[in-house]
């Protein structure tokens, strides 16, 4: 087992995504959080909190979104589905997708397709803690990542949000 990030990092992580969403979008009315359930909403909702932290008085809205039934290996796997909250339109909005770790793309493109019953945004951009790079099966890239590593196929990435912690096992 290796640390990837300790608490420390992690809440350091956290604040370096939060500023770089601020930089590129200086108007944040015209911001989307979507974190993809189960595990991205984790990361979603401290961004979100740390947005609101850093910046008070912007309306950011924020949603939660289950993929269960976009995904392509629905039937291989036995699913339980989440909720999805999601009370507002996507239409011409500057959408960020957020999820946890980025491994082979399939969950990504199960929520692209899933954030489509939601209206046509202006633009869709990926925030992700973890990118597992040469790993991919399909061409998705993260816009926005806490930390790029170079893992093997059985290696797993656990982010542990109760111990603050992202352990490489």
């Amino acid at each position: 087992m290796k640390t990837i990030l300790d608490k420390f990092q992690l809440q350091i992580t956290i604040e370096r995504l939060a500023y770089q969403l601020i930089e590129n979008y200086a108007d944040l009315s015209s911001l989307v959080i979507i974190g993809i359930q189960p595990r991205g909403i984790f990361l979603s909702d401290r961004i979100y909190a740390q947005l609101n932290k850093i910046a008070p008085g912007n309306h950011i809205l924020y949603g939660k979104m289950d993929i269960t039934f976009y995904r392509d290996d629905i039937r291989k796997e036995l699913h339980h589905p989440n909720q999805t909250d999601i009370s507002f339109s996507v239409e011409d909005k500057n959408v960020i997708l957020i999820d946890d770790v980025l491994y082979t793309g399939r969950t990504i493109r199960a929520g692209l397709d899933a954030l489509l019953d939601f209206g046509r945004p202006r633009k869709v951009e990926l925030c992700v803690l973890i990118n597992r790079r040469y790993s991919r099966q399909l061409p998705i890239q993260p816009d926005y990542c806490g930390k790029s590593i170079d893992s093997i196929i059985s290696q797993k990435v656990k982010v542990e949000w109760d111990k603050e912690s992202v352990i490489l096992y």
